[in-house]
């Protein structure tokens, strides 16, 4: 079993950085792929960026230049720093990680992007 715990999460101005973090623990053997979602008020949950073990990275085009996941994988650890938020980039954070074919996720952050 993988538990996910995010944190980072709050209240910003437009044009401000938020970092986001999600720490997996448990019983597991390794940790593969790791990634963010989001979820705003009505809409569908979407994915906002993935990173592998390799350190490959796949951005949604809407915070492409924005936002850069990272992991550190002795921690079994991603980050998601976020620059440059938008009040549409105001949603519930998700982290998931896939662990022995398996895929988790966290409980979620809330990011609220506004003046």
């Amino acid at each position: 079993q993988v538990q996910l715990v995010e944190s980072g999460g709050g209240l910003v101005q437009p044009g401000g950085s938020l970092r986001l973090s999600c720490a997996a623990s448990g019983s597991f053997a390794s940790i593969g792929t790791m990634g963010w979602y989001r979820q705003a008020p009505g809409k569908q949950r979407e994915l906002v960026a993935v990173i592998t073990t390799g350190f490959n990275t796949n951005y949604a085009d809407s915070v492409k230049g924005r936002f850069t996941i990272s992991r550190d994988n002795a921690k079994n650890t991603n980050y998601l720093q976020m620059n440059s938020l938008k009040p549409e980039d105001t949603a519930v954070y998700y982290c998931n990680a896939w662990s022995n074919a398996k895929l988790y996720w966290g409980q979620g952050t809330q990011v609220t992007v506004s003046s």
